[in-house]
């Protein structure tokens, strides 16, 4: 049966979750060839027979609404219609899966291998599975997976092949087509490939939106996208991209089908097997091109131990109940089905507030390590140790008492953590640290980060180089930091709300109520394109906040004000420690455009720019957070000031130019800042 709404339950502790099975285990003690080759015959939506990709085709190209833009498109250009449909059947050629039983035995057949190799277990909710194969029949079915790793999708399909579940249609990315013989594989288990960006490619997008709905509103098969668009090199949750989203919900709203519906499913490494590749991108060099020759120079990768993964399938939940009430379509019924129609703005809304509450349900069923917990402490106190000159490190009986008390802080706030409670701390502690030895060293008893190992800034492979620059060891260093705290990222979701919270009451004026819910107001928003908060909810947001913080003996909050109490001290300092990076990061994006961005400044030079102005400032000692060199959240800061209006684009023949307001930009500086007599008039400039 599937769920009304994604909603959380107000006290997060008494979020129900399901037990995990380890898939592997049976595939260390059976056949692998056995397996791959055994009796596949996974039922489908209402009994229907899988569908041929030539019959498909047919069908999209015969379709009512591909017929009308190309007419449309005929009547713009001047071109004959039938020179628009071949070119509307050679783009459908290039996008178009074709399914095999063959490659895809072939791939539960190699995957077995490969994960064997890599991975100690994969774990997966076989109550979500036992919900999925029913929603499956029910109705079509949309799979949304979390993006964190170019795994995701072959991990997908290996699981719904081994619980004999039908393979998902999934939605990639035009450059694995171009991986010679890996593309053609893929796209014989089940890949179909779209351009990144379209624009204003009508026929491409009417092509792309007819292939998509045929299947769903025949339940051909399930279709899977990665509702983030792409994989987050941070790893915490990328804001929604809404245009598959919104071709998946058109058949609902046009009455096509009676109901759609949606499965998050969250996906958690305990190692990323791209974890080091991730943080030289954020610096900036560029990402590897997909091709069969990296593919096998990643072999490597089979030596090491990458833990395990936990893999969570969500309570699938009904477009038809999300849209009760929210959503008028008749005004769907007012012209033919085949015309396109541009969506009403309560609909854009809807879509809008369902994507977000979607990827919260992803968010809200990532399985955490204690890792996650003992590199959030390790970096924390890395950077009081640098602003403090002190040593570097933590005593490891420390670190562990300190791992224990978070453990205990992050169950209350509803953490869903996989923290093994018969086994001793100090085991639990170890065997993290041993797992991630990489970016952490252990001496005298002591831990800290595996800073200052690897002299020479992010090189690619091959590459040599004489004595480091401070330059190229401040990146060399910046690569491990920006690592862990991809680590630390995956927990962020559990302490958002109370850390908003923590640094309001920092910054706020006093300890009245309405000046701190007007702080962290002014928070949540500077941070909506940084973290996943859902439109409209500041209010609900800022409750929960007091309400953990409340339960937790932190504060004490009245209708007048809220309070810190004495024991609460530690708590705030450890929240309000988690978001000061990204404050940072934001002050200094703001501080770069006062002071430095000329009016030539284009949006192409604005990440090169700001991040050499950082590696200036960290240099000499006025900044001190590695972390705000990730372009990731440089570009964050600049699509929060852009949609506050203290910085709008202005488009020239060949180039994209960054106009500043810098009255306002300062003073949204300011206010990050903690300076106060501002913030009343930035509140109310936003």
């Amino acid at each position: 049966m599937a769920s009304k709404s994604p909603y959380s339950h107000r006290d997060p502790m008494l979020k129900k979750r399901d037990e995990f099975e380890d898939i592997l285990e049976e595939r260390r003690n059976s056949s692998d060839l056995r397996y791959a080759l055994r009796c596949y015959a996974p039922v489908l939506y209402k009994g229907v027979t899988p569908c041929k990709a030539s019959l498909l085709k047919t069908m999209v190209l015969q379709s009512d609404q591909l017929h009308y833009v190309i007419d449309q498109v005929s009547k713009e250009t001047g071109e004959a219609a039938d020179v628009i449909q071949e070119e509307a059947s050679a783009i459908l050629e290039e996008m178009a899966h074709r399914q095999q039983l063959s490659t895809v035995r072939f791939f539960a057949f190699t995957l077995s291998k490969a994960f064997k190799a890599l991975f100690r277990s994969i774990c997966v909710n076989e109550e979500g599975i036992q919900r999925l194969q029913q929603a499956i029949q029910e109705h079509p079915v949309v799979l949304l997976p979390s993006h964190r790793s170019y795994m995701d999708f072959l991990l997908m399909s290996y699981i719904l092949y081994t619980y004999d579940l039908a393979l998902p249609v999934i939605a990639a990315g035009m450059d694995f087509m171009a991986m010679k013989f890996v593309g053609e594989m893929l796209r014989m288990s089940g890949a179909f490939f779209i351009r990144r960006s379209f624009g204003g490619d009508k026929l491409y997008w009417a092509v792309f939106s007819e292939y998509v709905q045929t299947m769903l509103r025949n339940g051909f098969a399930p279709i899977e996208f990665f509702l983030e668009g792409t994989r987050s090199r941070t790893c915490k949750s990328l804001t929604p991209k809404l245009g598959l989203f919104n071709i998946v919900m058109d058949p609902f709203f046009k009455g096509e089908v009676f109901d759609v519906n949606l499965v998050p499913v969250s996906i958690s490494y305990e190692r990323i097997l791209e974890e080091t590749l991730y943080a030289r991108e954020l610096l900036g060099v560029p990402k590897p091109k997909e091709s069969t020759s990296g593919l096998f120079k990643a072999r490597k990768v089979f030596s090491e131990d990458y833990g395990s993964i936990h893999v969570y399938f969500g309570q699938p939940v009904s477009v038809r109940s999300l849209a009760q009430g929210r959503v008028n379509r008749r005004q769907f019924n007012l012209m033919p089905r085949h015309i396109p129609k541009r969506a009403s703005e309560e609909t854009q809304d809807f879509v809008n507030d369902s994507a977000y509450r979607l990827v919260r349900a992803q968010e809200e069923n990532m399985v955490l390590k204690p890792w996650v917990l003992v590199v959030s402490l390790l970096l924390q106190n890395h950077h009081q140790s640098q602003t403090a000159g002190q040593e570097q490190g933590m005593a490891l009986e420390e670190l562990t008492k300190q791992a224990v008390w978070l453990r205990g802080l992050s169950r209350e706030y509803g953490a869903f953590l996989h923290w093994p409670d018969h086994v001793p701390p100090s085991e639990v502690v170890s065997s993290s640290l041993s797992l991630h030895q990489g970016l952490v060293r252990i001496s005298d008893g002591r831990v800290r980060l595996a800073l200052g190992e690897q002299a020479g800034g992010p090189v690619g492979p091959g590459e040599s180089r004489g004595a480091a620059t401070p330059e190229e060891e401040l990146l060399s260093q910046a690569v491990i930091v920006l690592s862990c705290a991809s680590y630390r990222n995956q927990v962020l979701h559990v302490f958002l709300r109370p850390a908003l919270l923590a640094s309001a009451i920092h910054t706020a004026s006093s300890a009245k109520k309405e000046e701190v819910y007007n702080s962290f107001s002014f928070l949540r928003n500077m941070f909506s394109n940084e973290f996943i908060l859902c439109p409209g909810a500041t209010v609900q947001d800022f409750e929960e906040a007091c309400y953990l913080l409340v339960k937790t003996g932190v504060l004490q909050v009245s209708q007048q004000e809220v309070l810190v109490t004495d024991r609460g001290h530690k708590t705030l300092a450890f929240l309000t420690a988690i978001l000061d990076p990204f404050l940072q990061g934001y002050q200094v994006v703001c501080r770069y455009l006062c002071e430095e961005a000329t009016e030539a400044l284009t949006e192409k030079d604005f990440i090169p720019a700001v991040q050499k102005f950082i590696v200036k400032l960290i240099l000499a000692g006025s900044l001190r957070y590695c972390e705000v060199l990730s372009s990731d959240l440089q570009k964050n800061a600049l699509a929060a000031l852009l949609r506050l209006g203290a910085v709008r684009k202005t488009k020239g023949a060949d180039q994209v130019t960054l106009k500043v307001n810098k009255v306002m930009v300062n003073s949204l500086e300011d206010t990050l800042g903690g300076k106060l007599p501002t913030q009343k008039a930035v509140l109310a400039r936003l």
